[in-house]
């Protein structure tokens, strides 16, 4: 985490001080649980919560203890030792670190995962009002970058909130997948701890058992919620790429928003760059860096191992994080987007027609021609006008060959904008319901 990609409430999850306070309630809630079951006095447990519930956890304290032991959990539980004092005793009683770290991971990632779905509404709000006020605002579509038929730019961004949607419910899932917790011990056996102590903790927490582990989470879960992020960052690039090539000086049909007195360049007045949308490339592929780790995490040496642990210290922080500040970035991005008509509709005349080529090859296989002749006829009338020498409907009407099945008529037809637009509002209404 660095501060300039960082947003406060998501890298607040990540503190120390809020991690050491979530291994105190675990801890603390293990305790009642074995107190309610005898196997620990109910009044240590009840001082446990007494002493140290509304404690500030001294950081430099436990890194001071970790120096020597050589060990977080231990380090922690040592510190707590010295704020609760003689009952602290029972803390721990059955558990294993893993008990605490594997649950307290996933409590962060959850309320992560929380930031992360309330971020993914900003974006769909902005997508879908921004889609509405184009809806019919026609545009070129495009295929490998070529001018292919007419589309609407409310098409453009209503496909966008269509893939958002998609990662909205995809991280609804991730989340339900990584909110477990196991207090299950050395091994996963229960054997120094009864599994209803496993049960209370979780409810506790907002998490739900573990049905079976190790020593620890299976992090096939965890590989799932960090594929989960890189994916949403991809669909957060894809949409950052279109935006830089409408930004491009020869396409110019929308921009992001240039502040009073905001600066392009160092050297160039003149410049208004897509710095935001570059930005959000750069970002997606940091999130997505940490999808690999993940995915290698899932294969552990027998019960375990930690080489899970150093990776997971830092794609936690680093990949919530990113991800937060990647789609707030690009919610407000999509908010104040300037949006050229003119240029859009400048572009989609600037190939003189060829735009309904298709309509005219399929009027005339309708009218008599094979598919092979009418591709013919029309590929030899469009090639003069790519390469900017006529227009498209006049050399139409003046082919002969055409005009044995077309009339003028009929070949205008083909032209009308409208006819490429005419399902927009069915579209919309498969994307957006009947809204």
């Amino acid at each position: 985490m660095i501060p300039r990609y960082t947003r406060p409430e998501m890298a607040s999850i990540w503190e120390p001080q809020t991690r050491f306070k979530i291994w105190f309630e675990i801890e603390a809630h293990a305790a009642d649980a074995l107190a309610e079951l005898g196997t620990i006095p109910k009044q240590a447990a009840k001082t446990v919560w007494d002493k140290a519930r509304n404690a500030t956890f001294d950081v430099a304290r436990i890194d001071e203890i970790e120096r020597e032991t050589k060990h977080d959990v231990i380090a922690f539980l040592t510190h707590l030792a010295e704020i609760v004092g003689p009952e602290a005793r029972f803390v721990h009683q059955g558990m294993t670190s893993s008990d605490v770290l594997d649950t307290c991971l996933n409590v962060q990632l959850t309320r992560a995962a929380d930031l992360l779905l309330a971020d993914l509404d900003k974006v769909l709000a902005a997508l879908k009002k921004r889609a509405f006020e184009h809806k019919m605002t026609p545009t070129i579509g495009r295929s490998h970058g070529i001018h292919a038929e007419p589309v609407t730019f409310g098409l453009k961004l209503a496909y966008a909130y269509a893939e958002f949607s998609r990662a909205k419910e995809r991280l609804i899932a991730a989340r339900k997948e990584v909110a477990t917790c196991a207090i299950s011990g050395a091994v996963g056996t229960f054997a120094q701890i009864d599994p209803r102590v496993e049960e209370h903790v979780a409810k506790a927490m907002g998490l739900v058992p573990e049905p079976i582990s190790t020593q620890v989470i299976p992090r096939d879960r965890h590989a799932m919620y960090f594929s989960t992020l890189g994916v949403i960052a991809s669909s957060v690039e894809r949409i950052a790429v279109e935006i830089r090539h409408m930004q491009r000086t020869e396409v110019l049909e929308a921009e992001e928003f240039f502040s009073e007195g905001q600066k392009g360049s160092s050297a160039m007045p003149h410049k208004r760059n897509p710095v935001l949308s570059e930005n959000l490339t750069g970002l997606s592929r940091m999130v997505r860096a940490y999808v690999t780790p993940a995915l290698e995490n899932v294969v552990l040496w027998h019960e375990r191992d930690i080489s899970h642990s150093s990776a997971e210290r830092m794609m936690g922080p680093d990949a919530t994080v990113t991800l937060d500040f990647a789609l707030v970035r690009l919610a407000g991005l999509i908010d104040k987007l300037l949006v050229y008509p003119a240029n859009m509709q400048k572009n989609l005349d600037r190939l003189g027609g060829l735009v309904h080529s298709q309509r005219v090859l399929l009027a005339l296989t309708q009218k008599g021609a094979s598919r092979e002749d009418a591709y013919k006829l029309v590929q030899r009338n469009a090639m003069p006008v790519w390469r900017g020498e006529g227009d498209f409907l006049q050399l139409l009407k003046k082919d002969t060959e055409v005009k044995k099945y077309l009339t003028d008529a009929e070949i205008e037809e083909q032209f009308d904008l409208g006819y490429h637009l005419k399902h927009v509002d069915t579209i919309f209404k498969r994307v957006f319901g009947e809204s």
